[in-house]
């Protein structure tokens, strides 16, 4: 592949994967078109622009899943678009009733400016693992092991674990929006477009941006105190056995994997290590004692579950992070953001 002269367009630019695979397509020498809900957010503008090569190789859209019509110019002329972005808040002055109508129409006006371009070869949608949680369909326990055949049942089976809409929300939006995504690389749909879609875990590690992602914040929320990042990290582990980890650095490598791959299509989920609440407090007790984790935070619901996908590696991809180097580059984030600071002394009765 010339990576001189091959445009890719990434949606949700600012985000906390997007933004590094930016910068990683732009070291590649790609011209990347990248997408932004708002081209007067000059704080998002001028993190993007501050990129290596960006003021060579970067061209910015402004284009909103809300009014899906935008996507059309960043994506004209591109030979691989990654479609990153997510509605993750509700517009309720909008002509959709939830964020899963919201997602589902534009991610159909993508794929269609995908095929109406002509020049796109490949398209790459990042989705979740909450897609395809292993709970059997009545909700009566877990199948033998978590895979790309496991479909998260989109019924009332699994109500009692959404521990409030937001969740239900999110989960009911990538488990309809993979499903359409893949639909579109079906040739006997009118397709004829590769399509790939890559479940990732809980993202750790660092970051470009200015903040503490949220997704970070999840996996550090048993030294944080963090209720509501520890009731995120209880609902993956309850929702899919236990938790699927993976470093945002490997994500970022696995969807450029699955561009300059000579060819590709389906599901693949993305993590490299799949661990217990108890084994994320062991790893944080061990080797961080300068924090103290609350046994409250440490005892998560106990599933006996395998992690048994390995299709990503099988095509030749490699992690380079493993569980204990997620959660330390976690640490350092936190640290570095100013988050974690030294400890409060707590004293438990």
């Amino acid at each position: 592949m010339d990576h001189a002269s091959c445009k890719v367009c990434v949606t949700g630019a600012s985000g906390y994967i997007a933004s590094l695979l930016i910068n990683k397509l732009l070291a590649k020498g790609y011209t990347v078109h990248a997408t932004l809900r708002n081209l007067k957010d000059q704080s998002k503008v001028d993190f993007l622009k501050s990129f290596p090569q960006s003021q060579q190789k970067l061209v910015l859209f402004e284009a909103n899943i809300y009014n899906s019509v935008e996507f059309e110019h960043a994506i004209k002329g591109c030979e691989f678009v990654f479609h990153v972005a997510t509605p993750l808040i509700h517009q309720p002055e909008s002509q959709f009733k939830d964020i899963t109508e919201a997602s589902l129409a534009g991610s159909k006006s993508i794929a269609m400016f995908c095929k109406k371009a002509g020049t796109v070869k490949r398209l790459i949608y990042t989705g979740s693992v909450v897609s395809a949680s292993p709970m059997k369909e009545d909700g009566t326990g877990f199948k033998d092991v978590m895979d790309e055949t496991c479909w998260t049942p989109l019924n009332d089976s699994l109500s009692y674990l959404y521990h409030d809409a937001y969740v239900k929300d999110y989960v009911y939006s990538k488990t309809v929006t993979e499903k359409y995504m893949l639909s579109c690389g079906n040739n006997e749909n009118g397709g004829g477009l590769e399509v790939v879609t890559l479940l990732c875990g809980v993202v750790g590690g660092d970051t470009l941006q200015f903040f503490t992602p949220s997704s970070v914040e999840i996996c550090i929320s048993q030294i944080t105190e963090n209720a509501k990042g520890y009731k995120s990290l209880e609902f993956v582990q309850e929702f899919l056995g236990k938790i699927p980890l993976v470093h945002v650095d490997d994500v970022c490598e696995a969807h450029m994997f699955c561009m300059e791959s000579s060819s590709i299509n389906g599901r693949f989920l993305c993590a490299s290590s799949y661990v217990s609440i108890q084994e994320i407090a062991d790893h944080y007790v061990l080797h961080y004692p300068e924090f103290t984790v609350n046994q409250e935070y440490a005892d998560g619901p106990k599933k006996d579950m395998k992690w048994g996908s390995t299709k990503l590696c099988d095509k030749g991809f490699v992690y380079k992070y493993d569980a204990r180097m997620i959660l330390d580059d976690c640490i350092k984030c936190a640290r570095r953001m100013g988050d974690l600071q030294s400890p409060y002394i707590y004293i438990y009765i």
